[in-house]
């Protein structure tokens, strides 16, 4: 091997022997655009969002805990798990469901996740260019298993959470934290392209906007 290595190589420096040489190593450019500027930021995210058949809605803050209660019927949702510092604003038009705290005392294990019938969380980072919803398991967000085990994921993101691209998304994250990267409901196709939802996460996915914070 070794031999029909340096046979290539020489072959190679034979080729570039009369090639002219270059001023110095020029290196690779790295000047990359970082982020195009866009009318309504927020508004290609929730078109991008919508194209992945997740639902997604574009409130005001005030009118965040109707929205929450709206999605929980939607989808029949009567046992709702939640972060333990999950806002109490954001809950407070449940009457009636069982709301439970994950971590607050303690955190449910992966069966009882399974009984739930859906989850509210919120998000630290929304890609306006490919639609995708990131959580890093900061605040009112809980572990990941939150948003991988139950079949309806609610999660709440804020305008100003909102960036155009996938780097300057990076450049806001912390890469020691366990990041769950969504975009759009889980789904997968098999070898004959039959499509199967909620095979690794949430079968439906629901994404509550808020114009500004509240």
């Amino acid at each position: 091997m070794s031999d029909a290595r340096d046979e290539i190589l020489g072959r190679i420096r034979a080729a570039l022997a009369d090639a002219p040489a270059r001023d110095g190593d020029r290196g690779v450019p790295r000047d990359y655009a970082r982020s195009r500027p866009r009318p309504d930021l927020v508004g290609h995210f929730v078109e991008r969002v919508a194209d992945y058949k997740a639902e997604v809605v574009r409130i005001p803050p005030a009118e965040l805990a109707d929205a929450v209660a709206v999605a929980c019927e939607r989808y029949g949702i009567r046992r709702l798990v939640a972060p333990g510092d999950v806002p109490p604003e954001w809950v407070a038009g449940l009457a009636g469901l069982d709301v439970v705290l994950d971590g607050d005392p303690v955190m449910l294990t992966t069966a009882e996740l399974d009984d739930v019938d859906g989850v509210l969380t919120g998000a630290a980072v929304g890609v306006a260019e490919t639609g995708t919803i990131i959580l890093d398991t900061g605040a009112h967000q809980g572990r990941r298993a939150l948003s991988l085990v139950p079949d309806v994921l609610v999660c709440v993101i804020s305008a100003d959470q909102v960036v155009d691209d996938v780097p300057a998304a990076v450049a806001l994250l912390n890469p020691e934290r366990p990041l769950t990267w969504i975009s759009g409901p889980s789904a997968t196709s098999d070898i004959e392209l039959d499509r199967v939802e909620g095979v690794h996460g949430p079968r439906a996915l629901h994404v509550i906007v808020l114009d500004s914070l509240s």
